[in-house]
């Protein structure tokens, strides 16, 4: 276990760096709900190491296993009786002089948000090199398919099956007439360009980089390779979608 999540549990004597938790993984528990789950992909994506779900949370659009079938689950991992589910995400690059400058990944969504109510968000968006517009928000999402049920929804995106590969561009309280989702594919380049000194953060599901500041670029391509998700058997996508929603049977 990283040495934090060992201590919070009382389990030292199974604590290793976080630099070194990954060496050697094929597999990883992840105990919790979706924040737990999307920090784990993060831990183990470049990896290439899968990931289960046990959910511990509340929605869990993630998590394949509930509590009371986990020790099922352990003996069908230990038979190789599950398949591995590929899902999309987002390679989002920085430039900037501040924290969030690099190259990382998010299975769900990368946000930049203004930092300070009562101020928009002013963003310069390009896509495939060409300039597209000017967003005034209070921020934008740009998130994969498997995002799209998540913060994207709740700004009014629209909802996509993960068996696609996109990146969806949503604004969040645009002040603009221009107010709708783009649905661009998977190969399509955007970048934004913080275009007023009015600082803004970048958060990565739910994980905050860091401010941006005037000339800063934030580039969002889709991930050279998937995240890797143990599943025992095809998910109905759409009947989860209708479970966790309450959707009624007529």
């Amino acid at each position: 276990m990283p040495a934090a999540d060992a201590a919070a549990c009382g389990l030292q004597e199974f604590a290793v760096p976080v630099d070194a938790f990954t060496a050697g993984l094929d597999l990883v528990i992840s105990l919790g709900g979706d924040g737990t789950m999307l920090r784990t992909v993060d831990l183990v994506y470049e990896t290439g190491a899968a990931v289960l779900g046990v959910n511990l949370g509340q929605m869990a659009y993630l998590a394949e296993v509930e509590p009371a079938d986990f020790d099922r689950a352990l003996e069908r991992l230990l038979a190789g009786d599950f398949v591995i589910d590929e899902r999309m995400v987002v390679e989002v690059v920085v430039a900037s002089d501040g924290p969030a400058a690099g190259r990382r990944w998010a299975l769900n969504e990368a946000v930049i948000e203004k930092t300070r109510s009562g101020r928009l968000a002013r963003l310069e968006v390009a896509i495939n090199g060409t300039f597209f517009t000017t967003y005034a928000a209070d921020g934008v999402i740009i998130a994969t398919p498997t995002g799209s049920t998540a913060y994207s929804f709740s700004a009014r995106g629209p909802i996509v099956s993960p068996r696609h590969r996109c990146l969806l561009l949503t604004p969040v309280s645009p002040h603009m007439l221009f107010d709708r989702s783009l649905v661009l594919d998977a190969d399509e380049e955007l970048r934004f360009t913080v275009v007023v000194e009015r600082n803004v953060f970048l958060t990565l599901d739910g994980r905050e980089l860091g401010e941006l500041s005037l000339g800063d670029t934030v580039t969002c391509t889709a991930g050279p390779k998937p995240a890797r998700l143990v599943t025992f058997g095809p998910r109905d996508f759409h009947q989860i979608l209708k479970a966790k929603f309450g959707l009624a049977d007529r």
